[in-house]
């Protein structure tokens, strides 16, 4: 049987420790990594690299090779809960149980933390060494999917909606869309950019985007479950902040059992279309269960 927490754990030392290397040739002692740094490396679960990881090794790809692709990816996820946390937006106190960047430090660094994490992404990927023409094509091609992804048509337009729909009574369909971007535009990417690095043919792509979009909304649906039934404990910040900022969610919309069989039924589907390959998409048939299991 296969070993999910194995292989996370063994994917999480590989991008620790690139990340690591790449914050240590950054001036580590400036202020500014510190605070990069700490929310960085605070612990989180790396779902997004590690699909970059298996999506590869599901078409035949070396996870080496793509390791600059998921640690800017993790590091685009990271500016987006910096400035997610920001009294502006979500005003959070806690992250993977610890104080927010803005409270460890003050607002303007948090800001700025954020900032240099995104932008740190891109140097990493403009930095890879190429062997060949075709490999920089497909670096180039990558970049354009990530910087697409977190932009104001992907990642930033679902935090604009989520922040606009505050108070306001939104379909499921509605709530669909806006997830679609904020959570499932980065999750995509993570699989597509994997993907490509292998060379994988189109028919490899169409079924790993398939497979993206519904365990990107699963995602979100068991977050906002979370949101409403976790342990603080365990999850390292607070429960029950949607209700209090009068959040559309699935729990609210739906009801917390039928929201259960929802990502249920996106991870069955997501499943489904993984039949034909082999045994190499071992880690992305896990991660999907995972993904609706989690406590955190």
């Amino acid at each position: 049987m296969f070993d999910l927490s194995a292989y996370i754990k063994n994917k999480n030392q590989q991008i620790n420790l690139a990340l690591e290397k790449i914050l240590h040739n950054s001036r580590p002692s400036e202020p500014i990594v510190e605070a990069m740094k700490y929310s960085l490396m605070a612990g989180g679960k790396r779902i997004r690299p590690v699909l970059c990881i298996a999506a590869t090794e599901a078409v035949g790809g070396k996870p080496q090779a793509v390791l600059p692709a998921a640690c800017a990816l993790e590091m685009v996820h990271t500016y987006s809960l910096i400035h997610d946390d920001l009294p502006a937006m979500d005003n959070d106190d806690l992250r993977r149980g610890k104080p927010t960047c803005h409270v460890a430090f003050d607002e303007a660094t948090a800001i700025l933390a954020g900032d240099a994490l995104l932008t740190l992404a891109f140097e990493v990927l403009s930095s890879v060494q190429f062997t060949g023409k075709n490999q920089a094509a497909s670096w180039l091609k990558v970049i354009h999917i990530i910087s697409t992804a977190a932009g104001y048509q992907g990642m930033i337009r679902g935090q604009m909606l989520d922040m606009a729909a505050e108070g306001q009574h939104l379909t499921v369909d509605e709530l669909k869309s806006m997830h679609t971007l904020k959570t499932g535009a980065l999750i995509e990417a993570s699989l597509l950019c994997g993907a490509l690095l292998a060379d994988a043919r189109k028919r490899q792509m169409d079924i790993l985007k398939t497979y993206a979009r519904n365990i990107g909304l699963a995602f979100q649906v068991t977050d906002d479950i979370l949101n409403v039934e976790g342990n603080p404990k365990i999850m390292g910040k607070a429960v029950g902040t949607d209700e209090l900022r009068e959040k559309s969610t699935y729990p609210a919309i739906l009801g917390l059992e039928t929201s259960r069989q929802f990502a249920k039924n996106l991870v069955d589907e997501a499943l489904q279309v993984l039949k034909v390959f082999d045994k190499t998409a071992d880690p992305l048939r896990a991660l999907a269960t995972y993904i609706i299991e989690r406590k955190r």
